[in-house]
């Protein structure tokens, strides 16, 4: 007797094996399981892994094919249009559905919808894999998508709780696998120059670790989260986004994790958080254009500036601002920046150097392991000015102040801006007040700290009078 037909597994940010919606309904079926999972840039294209993603992925997947395989699967990697990739696969195991998570992100929605249609009768499930609440469940009373935060949130915890997270299956039942690709053949992971030392020190993807990391944070972190959060200096938040953002653990564990804590003003705060991720999906859900195009339509005659110098020099943490090169110096070494300062170098770029936002968003794609269209989209928008819940509008950090608020004794500033690591306390933030600053620092590094690129109230004169003009011509 023939075996059964099985039923193919696709996943995509959603990396993992427990509280997978997919995974569960496949495994209704009583069919045998193929996992699969495909790269394809095609189908993302302008927004396709960067780089610092695609090392992510390669040991995310690595990760996951380990723990398919401690259960009995095998993960079948294909590289190469969806559209063609999945119907060779169907054909080639005789498979009779397909399940899959889904995204919000336009390119993947799209997608869906075409595969929907052309592998018929073969049919696409659909799950929800990545979020709390589908976008179309959160209404404004008047049926509407909602554009403010706070009532958007108050209206998700209205809602009924996500489902509680299932377990990991202890078996998957799979079919012999057809071939599969190499993951190194995939070029996924940097060559000469390795640059992801730094990455490697920081951070082990995979669901194992995603879980782990939630445990500590919860004993350890959550009660004090809401007065440490904004501190870059201290260890006080989860780094919980780039396991969430593929999917190696999800928004409901983290949400039941945290609500079964006491009440703390930690907990309600970090929920919160949490919520704004919802919203960032809601955002790109109902405005699939917003990674490229400002949500308030007047934003879009805003006089930016075309300076090459500029943003190479925030690029590369050489802007002479301690707070927006120690913020982006983080970046390069580990993939990741605190969230205060992601505001704070995000301002300084669109607000004192009046750079397109744009151009920001596109380096912290490249560069974050968390990068997150919707996250990405709607944080740099909420900077410039001209996105949802963006009052008021004219908002311009002032990145010395922001330093010595957030932190205090320098110490975040001294550990990836060793040029500075001699001054003292939060002396460290506005070093060109320092008198003979520029000699001393010449003399004990090899490579002299810069002088402001701008100068910071004249940068604020100018960001508020292009706001102004801009606005005023609604």
């Amino acid at each position: 007797m023939p075996p059964p037909p099985p039923v193919i597994l696709w996943f995509r940010n959603d990396l993992r094996l427990s509280d997978h919606a997919a995974l569960q309904a496949a495994l209704a079926t009583g069919q045998p399981v193929l996992p699969v999972y495909i790269l394809d840039d095609t189908a993302q294209a302008a927004w396709a892994h960067g780089a610092a993603s695609r090392w992510w992925l390669h040991h995310s997947l690595t990760a996951l094919a380990r723990d398919l395989t401690q259960r009995g699967a095998c993960l079948v990697l294909r590289r190469g249009p969806t559209q063609t990739v999945l119907p060779h696969l169907i054909q080639e195991t005789g498979a009779t559905a397909v399940f899959t998570g889904g995204s919000p992100d336009p390119s993947a929605r799209q997608l869906d919808t075409a595969l929907a249609a052309s592998l018929q009768p073969i049919r696409l499930h659909r799950m929800r894999t990545t979020m709390l609440f589908h976008p179309d469940a959160v209404r404004s009373k008047s049926g509407g998508a909602y554009a403010v935060y706070t009532p958007f949130s108050n209206a998700c915890l209205a809602l009924p709780p996500p489902p509680r997270p299932l377990p990991a299956p202890e078996r998957i039942p799979s079919p012999l696998p057809p071939d599969s690709d190499r993951l190194p053949d995939w070029d996924l992971l940097p060559t000469a120059p390795d640059w992801a030392g730094g990455l490697r020190a920081s951070w082990q993807p995979g669901e194992a670790e995603a879980a782990d990391r939630l445990r500590r944070f919860v004993a350890n972190q959550l009660a004090d989260y809401a007065g440490r959060r904004d501190r870059p200096d201290i260890e006080a938040t989860s780094t919980l986004s780039p396991y969430l953002h593929f999917g190696e653990i999800s928004a409901s564990q983290v949400w039941h994790a945290v609500q079964a804590t006491p009440p703390t003003p930690g907990r309600e705060k970090f929920l919160r958080e949490l919520l704004w991720r919802e919203f960032a999906i809601h955002l790109l859900w109902h405005h699939p254009t917003m990674s490229d195009q400002p949500l308030r339509s007047a934003f879009a005659a805003m006089p930016w500036r075309d300076d090459p110098a500029g943003l190479r020099a925030w690029q590369t943490g050489r802007t002479g601002i301690p707070i927006v090169d120690a913020g982006m110096r983080q970046l390069w070494q580990t993939g990741w920046m605190h969230n205060r300062v992601r505001m704070i170098v995000a301002s300084f770029l669109v607000k004192h150097l009046l750079i397109d936002w744009r151009h920001g968003a596109r380096w912290f794609w490249d560069t974050l392991v968390d990068a997150d269209l919707a996250n990405n989209s709607a944080g740099w928008q909420w900077v410039a000015g001209c996105g949802a819940d963006a009052a008021p509008y004219f908002r311009v950090f002032n990145p010395v102040l922001q330093g010595r608020t957030y932190d205090p004794d320098g110490s975040y500033v001294r550990r990836y801006v060793p040029e500075l690591a001699h001054l003292p306390g939060p002396s460290v933030h506005a070093p060109w007040q320092i008198p003979g600053v520029a000699l001393l620092t010449g003399s004990r590094a090899g490579n002299p700290y810069p002088s402001p690129i701008v100068d910071l109230a004249a940068g604020r004169a100018r960001a508020l009078d292009a706001l102004t003009k801009v606005t005023s011509q609604r």
